[in-house]
């Protein structure tokens, strides 16, 4: 009844009854249910809706993790007429996505990804194409200090420009959403464009707010029933203006792309873009024809790093805020050892080593903020026989990030907010193997490293000069952790104080 209910929301109302009819029309047609013997274990799937009835498309992740209790942590599950096989737990998700990594190494194209990216770019790409992009966004973002030296005085220097937005409210509620997501995009923006952007700017918001936006969207679930039956797109109001956004987007990006060209020096690369449109000219100069390096897949390829680059860390670090809010007590630890290393200047990467509690906390927000919780949908590259289950070639599989991230094998406290996950009885940073947030192997998230220095430094930073509350009137108690549901989980709608610390 969900499903249906769902589907009425979305569709335009003159289509709608011709939507249902042929949405049951074509899972029957193109029904795959059937199964053998060496199949992973699930739920029987109904002929026409497969296991629909048995999951939440709101937070299919909770669903899922659900049912890994009772069919274990390899299983099938049929989301309408697609078999997806699911992996769960530390130990199933690292054999295949590190030790078995050929195996599970391909990306499974949904189809709203396939309308995004036409298989271009480095996140929903497969074979050569993928590969070339990959390691050359790799090369070029290492070129421009991704993690390093480089990278760490832009962000340093970012910290400064969201600080002076934070003062203003003089200690006053506000939303952290725009400030922290406009500064992080800036990072990217800085090592893709070669600069950064006011806050102010009207072209920059409208970038960073449809990404933004473009993620939730992406994660409703009226675009799961889209990928499950992509014909019904044309009636489908989220779908349609999910791509009048990444038209919008990409048109914007190609203006900033113009820009850079008539002033390219092949001599002197400021960022991303340049490195491409020099290596595109070189190829051509060689006099090669067949070459990945052309504008759609620039275009296609900056918006996935500029998307990426931007919600991931942005989301993680308001959690972060917002915890700190709720936990006080955590708070005076993080602060007091902020104030006894640092001494009042400025943080820097290398004191990640001496600032091992704020390290914890940091990585603590990351574990059970979980924002990506079912990963990006793998599939597998050949037949392949694992755990005992027999896997056809192109199979899509979903390797749970949140049944890593809150395995009760692994965490001593799985549900809890415990920095002392990552503390050894000395009070020193320890690493734990199931810290997945970047997933592993093959398709482990190219950002990392810019990520992980991000979050370091913006957190601390702003934790040094400033105590996060929540608004008067509201306890810390009353800080709902439930999360918004999107393509990454993010805080709920609220509000806190940034009040200075003297």
């Amino acid at each position: 009844m969900a499903l249906v209910e769902t589907l009425l929301m979305h569709v335009s109302s003159t289509g709608a009854l011709l939507a249902a009819v042929l949405l049951f029309l074509v899972v029957y047609i193109f029904s795959n249910s059937s199964s053998s013997p060496e199949d992973p274990p699930g739920p029987k799937p109904l002929p026409l809706l497969g296991n629909l009835l048995l999951l939440d498309l709101r937070q299919p992740h909770v669903s899922l993790c659900k049912l890994s209790k009772k069919y274990g942590s390899v299983f099938t599950v049929h989301f309408g007429p697609k078999k997806v096989v699911v992996l769960a737990g530390y130990k199933t998700v690292k054999q295949a996505l590190v030790n078995q990594a050929e195996e599970f190494g391909e990306r499974d194209i949904t189809p709203i990804f396939q309308d995004f990216n036409h298989g271009l770019g480095i996140v929903f790409a497969n074979g050569d194409g993928w590969k070339a992009m990959r390691r050359f966004a790799l090369s070029a973002l290492r070129d421009f200090g991704m993690g390093k030296k480089l990278s760490e005085e832009k962000i340093v220097d970012e910290t400064r420009y969201l600080r002076e937005v934070f003062e203003k409210f003089q200690g006053k509620p506000f939303d952290t959403t725009q400030p922290v997501n406009y500064a992080v995009s800036n990072i990217i923006s800085a090592i893709v464009y070669g600069k950064r952007f006011e806050y102010e700017d009207p072209k920059f918001q409208d970038m960073v707010d449809k990404a933004n936006k473009n993620i939730r969207m992406l994660g409703s679930a009226v675009i799961q029933i889209y990928n499950m039956c992509p014909f019904l797109g044309p009636w489908m109001k989220t779908w349609r203006l999910l791509m009048e956004n990444v038209e919008s987007f990409r048109r914007e990006i190609k203006e900033l792309v113009n820009v850079l060209q008539e002033t390219l020096n092949p001599l002197d690369s400021r960022g991303f873009i340049d490195s491409f449109l020099i290596h595109k000219q070189s190829i051509q100069e060689s006099g090669e024809k067949e070459s990945h390096f052309h504008e759609q897949n620039l275009l296609i390829t900056v918006s996935n790093l500029f998307a990426a680059g931007t919600d991931t860390t942005g989301t993680t670090l308001r959690w972060g805020l917002m915890l700190m809010a709720k936990y006080p007590h955590i708070q005076d630890q993080v602060q007091e050892e902020i104030d006894q290393v640092l001494a009042g200047r400025e943080p820097v990467s290398e004191d990640r080593k001496s600032l091992p509690y704020t390290n914890a906390v940091i990585h603590e927000v990351q574990r059970l903020a979980n924002i990506v919780p079912m990963n990006l949908p793998h599939m597998t590259s050949c037949d392949v026989t694992f755990n005992g289950y027999f896997i056809k070639k192109g199979t899509s599989v979903w390797a749970l990030l949140a049944s890593v991230l809150r395995d009760e094998n692994e965490w001593e406290t799985p549900d809890s907010f415990n920095p002392s996950h990552f503390l050894n009885k000395q009070g020193h940073f320890v690493k734990r193997d199931a810290f997945m947030p970047f997933s592993a192997g093959r398709r482990v998230c190219p950002g990392e490293s810019l990520a992980r220095m991000e979050l370091f430094l913006f957190f601390t930073s702003l934790l040094q000069h400033f105590r996060f509350t929540p608004p008067p009137g509201v306890s810390g108690d009353e800080l709902d952790l439930t999360p918004v549901v999107g393509f990454t989980l993010n805080p709920a709608l609220h509000k806190l104080c940034a009040v200075k610390r003297s």
